[in-house]
């Protein structure tokens, strides 16, 4: 089997020329990227190709991204993986973005992690919590349960 028909599959639907290069750009080494536009493009290539992951804009005119994650989902072509980004975060886009089944990120963001996305053993969804931009900055306690009782102990 050739190269072109083991790699990984995605449907990349952005509405803006630059950003759609630059994420096309990004999956290109590790993935087959189709690109469209618009949803309604994107409705049409999801009924009739399998695809391995939806990376898609939250924003799409009248309709969002999120239409074409349960759309997707009812079709069950493919692996039914998506992901779903905005410009800026929103914790109430997130949670929905969630809810329909998809991994959310930001547009800043994406460039850098949308290949590791692609490569990844993704858990079956996204665990993290919207409202927490970045858990680096959490305090998390600094012992594990079981080091105070050992604390200054030699053996």
């Amino acid at each position: 089997m050739s190269d072109s028909h083991s790699r990984t599959h995605i449907l990349l639907v952005e509405p803006n020329d630059a950003s759609r290069d630059v994420l096309g750009a990004a999956a290109r080494s590790v993935a087959r990227v189709e690109t469209h536009a618009g949803f309604e493009t994107a409705r049409m290539r999801l009924g009739v190709v399998a695809f391995d992951f939806l990376v898609t804009n939250i924003r799409l005119g009248a309709y969002n991204g999120i239409h074409l994650v349960y759309l997707a989902s009812a079709l069950e072509r493919g692996s039914g993986r998506a992901i779903v980004y905005a410009d800026a975060h929103d914790v109430a886009l997130a949670r929905e973005a969630q809810r329909a089944g998809a991994f959310y990120e930001t547009r800043d963001c994406l460039p850098v992690t949308l290949a590791a996305y692609l490569r990844a053993a993704l858990p079956p969804r996204d665990r993290r919590d919207p409202a927490v931009r970045d858990r680096r900055t959490l305090f998390r306690g600094g012992r594990r349960c079981w080091d105070p009782p050992r604390a200054g102990r030699t053996d």
